[in-house]
């Protein structure tokens, strides 16, 4: 059944959409239930569970509370139970100790820490003009 669309009115051709969304959100709720259905029929067949499938998705254990732990990078010279692996906010003895004239973060590394990265440059571009030849 084809509808001429240019015959119909604003308020038939809202009311068309309006009925075709409708229709559209039970076709995909229905293909929802479907793929559902089929998915828990092989997971019961082959004596699975979503949590064996997708272990994150599914399990109790989720990544985003996991976190990794860092090494400490930087040693409070006069209390070394402080230390600070140089990442978030500095600490108040490290802010501390730079206050202090001629200490630097290099001086607080813990020996064996690899220096910090000094920030990177960008090269500068020199403007070069092309010779263009005239005729």
């Amino acid at each position: 059944m084809a509808i001429d669309l240019k015959t119909l009115s604003p308020k038939e051709l809202q009311s068309l959409i309006a009925n075709a969304e409708a229709h559209m959100q039970e076709a995909k709720v229905t293909q929802i239930q479907e793929v559902r259905r089929k998915i828990d029929t092989l997971l019961h067949n082959a004596g699975l569970t979503l949590a064996d499938v997708y272990p994150t998705r599914g399990g109790k254990a989720s990544k985003a509370g996991k976190r990794s732990v860092v090494a400490p990078k930087y040693r409070n010279p006069e209390d070394a139970s402080q230390t600070w692996s140089g990442r978030g906010k500095r600490p108040l003895w490290v802010v501390a100790a730079l206050k202090r004239r001629g200490v630097t973060l290099d001086n607080l590394l813990i020996d064996g820490a690899s220096k910090r990265k000094a920030p990177a440059k960008k090269a500068a571009k020199k403007a070069t003009r092309r010779k263009v030849k005239r005729r």
